[in-house]
């Protein structure tokens, strides 16, 4: 059994069973995802709009492929005929492109507002206000062609534990803020996709739904 299978499997045993696992398979070649994807994991993460179009063209057509990465615009169109999720949408403008884009293709996307939970300006995402004001205008409620999922974040890249709690405890708070608000009665909205390699575990403590792993499933990125 290769490296690869013995982590999923190893996985698999760990993640309790209220949570999801992402693989994340950028910058990965095409033979590792099939090493996963013969254990029968079908879910898939990339970061990169033509890294994604490629594997999807060369990989079985049941994998679930998830958008984890900051997307831009004029990039939706590529990936909207065959994306399961998109993790990423953190800003109004690039909603509503997906919408557009997803209404010329005749799909349903489903979506999740990122959130800037971290201390780092490379992150982006949506601050609360920002998204309540978004859900609350009737632009918004005009939309036919996205669901709303639930949230994601990342959280500072840091040995800080507690730091990294407090940023997913807030994630969490701001879930159940939109999740009262927005979504009481909408069962669809129902994801918290937070934890990464190294900070997974603290992440399924605080809430997680989704996790999106890389090295740990994968090994170092060359």
């Amino acid at each position: 059994m290769s490296d690869i299978a013995q982590n999923i499997f190893a996985l698999r045993k760990e993640i309790p069973s209220g949570v999801r696992l992402v693989a994340v398979s950028k910058s990965k070649p095409v033979g590792d995802i099939l090493e996963a994807y013969n254990t029968g994991h079908k879910v898939f993460g990339e970061n990169r709009v033509q890294e994604m179009i490629s594997k999807f063209n060369s990989l079985p057509r049941d994998i679930e492929w998830h958008f984890i990465g900051h997307l831009q615009s004029n990039k939706v169109r590529s990936i909207v005929p065959f994306v399961s999720m998109i993790h990423s949408v953190d800003s109004y403008k690039l909603l509503k492109v997906i919408d557009l884009e997803a209404g010329k293709a005749g799909r349903m996307i489903d979506c999740l507002l990122q959130f800037y939970i971290a201390m780092e300006e490379t992150k982006f995402g949506f601050s609360l206000k920002e998204a309540i004001e978004m859900l609350n205008s009737d632009d918004f409620r005009e939309h036919r062609n996205i669901r709303i999922c639930g949230v994601m974040g990342m959280a500072t890249f840091t040995d800080n534990s507690d730091q990294i709690r407090g940023e997913f405890r807030y994630l969490s708070e701001c879930f159940n803020r939109l999740k009262a608000e927005f979504y009481s009665h909408d069962n669809v909205f129902k994801e918290l996709s937070m934890g990464m390699s190294g900070d997974y575990r603290i992440a399924i403590e605080e809430g997680s739904t989704i996790i999106r792993l890389g090295s740990v499933i994968f090994g170092a990125r060359s």
